[in-house]
C-alpha cells in the first residue's frame, strides 16, 4: 500500500497523491474472467501464461510477489512498485483508518474473508480453522462476523493459539501429547463434526503422525510436491454434507487425499485465490463496520515500514 507517485497516460480514476491499496493479483478489468468478477483468473495479465498452462492446463493471473509462472512480478514489499494495470486494482483509501489497518487489505484479510465466505457459514454453525498464521486469524475473525457461533482454530504455536483465543475462537493444540484433531473435533461437535472447515496452511503443513512423515519422505525424493496432512483431515472431520473452503495454497501434485470421504459424506470443496478487487471492497466495508481485526499483532515497526509506497498508477513513497 502507499502513496502514487506517478500515472500512466490510461489512469483516470488516480491521481499522484492518492493513498490506495494494491491486491496483489493482477486483473485487466476486461477478459471474460474480470467481466465475471473472477479477477484471480484474468486472461491477460501473465505474460509467462505458457509455463502455467503447461502444469495446469489454463492460466490465471499474474501476481506479485509469485514465482515465474506467475509472471515473475516483483512483490510489493520495496520502496516503490510498478502497478500494471492500474484502472483496474488499486482501491483508494478515503478515510482516517490508520496504515497499520488498511495493510493487510493488499492480501491476507481478503483471503481470511474469502475463506469465509466459501465456508458457506450459516448463522449458528461451528467452524473449524487449521492454521492460526495470519490468513487463519483473519478466517476466524471474518467467520465470527459471518454469523459462526463457535470457531475452532488448530496450530502448535502458543502465540497463535492465544491470539486465536483472544478473538473467541477455542483452541486445540495438535503438539501435545495423546491429542488427536479428529477426536477433539468429534467430541467438541457431538460427534457430528464441523459444519465447515478451512484449511488456511496448504503445501507445507506439519504433522506428528506417521503421515507427515510420508509426507517429507515423498517431497524430498520428489514422489509430491505437497504434504497435504492438513487437507486429509479437513476431508475426515468435516460433517456430512459440510464445506471444505481451501485458502491455504497447493501448488502440484499430492498423494494419499482421502477423496473417498470427500465423495461418500457429499462434502463441497471451494477453493482458489482470493478475487482481491472484489472481495477488497467487502473487507473495506467490514473494516469500517469492525474495528476488531487482529491486525497490527502481526505487525513490528521498523524504518523500513515507513514505505515510500508506489503504484504504476504510480509509484508509491513512503511518507515521513
Amino acid at each position: 500500500m502507499g502513496l502514487v507517485e506517478e500515472v500512466g497516460p490510461e489512469v483516470t480514476n488516480l491521481k499522484r497523491g492518492d493513498r490506495v491499496v494494491v491486491p496483489f493479483t493482477i486483473a485487466c478489468g476486461n477478459c471474460i474472467f474480470c467481466k465475471k468478477k473472477y479477477w484471480a483468473a484474468c486472461d491477460n495479465t501473465n505474460p509467462n501464461a505458457h509455463l502455467m498452462e503447461k502444469a495446469y492446463g489454463y492460466s490465471g493471473a499474474g501476481l506479485f510477489g509469485y514465482s515465474h509462472m506467475m509472471g515473475g512480478y516483483s512483490g510489493g514489499q520495496a520502496q516503490y512498485v510498478r502497478v500494471p494495470f492500474a484502472n483496474v486494482g488499486p482501491l483508494k483509501i478515503e478515510n482516517d483508518l490508520p496504515d497499520e489497518k488498511v495493510l493487510f487489505l493488499s492480501d491476507i484479510f481478503p483471503t481470511g474473508y474469502m475463506a469465509a465466505e466459501n465456508a458457506q457459514i450459516q448463522p449458528g454453525d461451528t467452524v473449524a480453522v487449521w492454521g492460526c498464521g495470519p490468513v487463519g486469524q483473519f478466517a476466524i475473525a471474518s467467520a465470527f462476523m459471518l454469523g459462526a457461533a463457535r470457531v475452532i482454530a488448530i496450530d502448535r504455536f502458543q502465540e497463535r493459539l492465544d491470539l486465536a483465543r483472544s478473538l473467541g475462537a477455542i483452541t486445540v493444540d495438535y503438539s501435545e501429547e495423546d491429542v488427536s484433531v479428529l477426536t477433539a473435533l468429534k467430541d467438541l461437535t457431538g460427534g457430528v463434526g464441523p459444519d465447515s472447515c478451512i484449511d488456511a496452511v496448504g503445501l507445507e503443513a506439519h504433522s506428528n503422525e506417521l503421515q507427515g512423515i510420508y509426507d517429507v519422505v515423498k517431497t524430498a525424493l520428489f514422489m509430491e510436491t505437497d504434504r497435504p496432512s492438513v487437507l486429509r483431515q479437513a476431508i475426515q472431520a468435516v460433517r456430512k454434507g459440510g464445506t471444505l473452503s481451501i485458502p491455504g495454497v497447493y501448488g502440484g501434485l499430492l498423494d494419499k487425499v482421502p477423496f473417498g470421504a470427500a465423495f461418500g459424506k457429499g462434502i463441497t470443496m471451494k477453493m482458489a485465490r482470493p478475487t482481491c478487487t472484489t472481495t477488497c471492497s467487502r473487507c473495506w466495508s467490514a473494516l469500517r463496520r469492525v474495528r476488531s481485526i487482529p491486525a497490527t499483532s502481526f505487525l513490528t515497526t521498523s524504518p523500513w515500514n515507513k514505505p515510500r509506497r508506489c503504484t504504476k498508477s504510480g509509484v508509491t513513497k513512503k511518507r515521513k
